[in-house]
């Protein structure tokens, strides 16, 4: 039986309070059949939540550490306590620009998932060891050197040359790479390996979105730039549910 879709939109360093007319239209859109969510700014976080309720509202990364001398960081508890039902860790924004290891993305999965927070674990290929054909053994042993001891809910795959460059993998490519992660996943964690969700993150848009999930494998998309307004973003979501 086919995993449920999940559209999850992830907002980045956009979005002020002005933004939650926007997260009540895309929350009121919704329709049957698959699930949504948003990852928002921490600032919106418990706002997006009281304003939604019972729509998934998330974070976009987590310390690994429950509490501490950790300046600037957050907790899985206190996004638990803002309203967050869900938290990303290791996109290659973080692993890139804030040198997070794998060892770092397991210990944020290992906390969110204590404090009863949903994960997207995501994992990707640089530009040049996908030219190397090198890019399912790096994305393979990404994922294994990341993953919790429990299964998470979903894993993202984020080929980090294609994230707002407009440029995608081909519709083979992307099935590769699906096929491998969930070999990976079933090795490792048996039946739950088969229920875990795999997105496809990377310049996801409207025009797009239906080939993609036509993907085997595809069980959902981690999308940027295009889940910013609902004109953009419910589009790939009735997609998804008609997928």
């Amino acid at each position: 039986m086919a995993n449920r879709k999940l559209v999850a939109g992830n907002w980045k360093m956009h979005g002020t309070a002005d933004s939650i007319a926007e997260i009540v239209r895309i929350a009121a859109a919704v329709p049957a059949g698959v699930d949504v969510a948003l990852c928002l700014p921490a600032t919106l976080i418990e706002r997006a939540a009281r304003a939604v309720p019972g729509f998934a509202i998330g974070g976009q990364d987590v310390h690994g550490e429950a509490k501490g001398a950790f300046t600037g960081d957050l907790a899985a508890h206190q996004l638990h306590d803002a309203g967050a039902r869900l938290v990303i860790v290791g996109h290659s924004e973080r692993r890139d620009g804030h040198r997070e290891s794998d060892g770092q993305v397991r210990a944020k999965a290992i906390s969110a998932m204590a404090a009863a927070l949903d994960v997207i674990l995501c994992v990707g290929e640089s530009f040049a060891e996908r030219e190397a054909g090198r890019a399912v053994a790096t994305v393979s042993a990404q994922l294994d050197a990341s993953l919790p001891p429990a299964a998470p809910d979903a894993v993202a795959y984020e080929p980090i040359w294609a994230i707002g460059t407009g440029r995608i993998p081909s519709l083979e490519d992307i099935g590769e790479m699906h096929s491998a992660l969930r070999g990976r996943l079933v090795a490792l964690y048996g039946e739950a390996g088969v229920a875990v969700r795999l997105l496809y993150g990377g310049s996801v848009k409207p025009s797009n979105a239906a080939e993609i999930f036509g993907v085997a494998d595809v069980d959902g998309a981690l999308v940027g730039g295009a889940s910013l307004t609902a004109a953009d973003f419910l589009p790939i979501v009735v997609a998804a549910a008609n997928s």
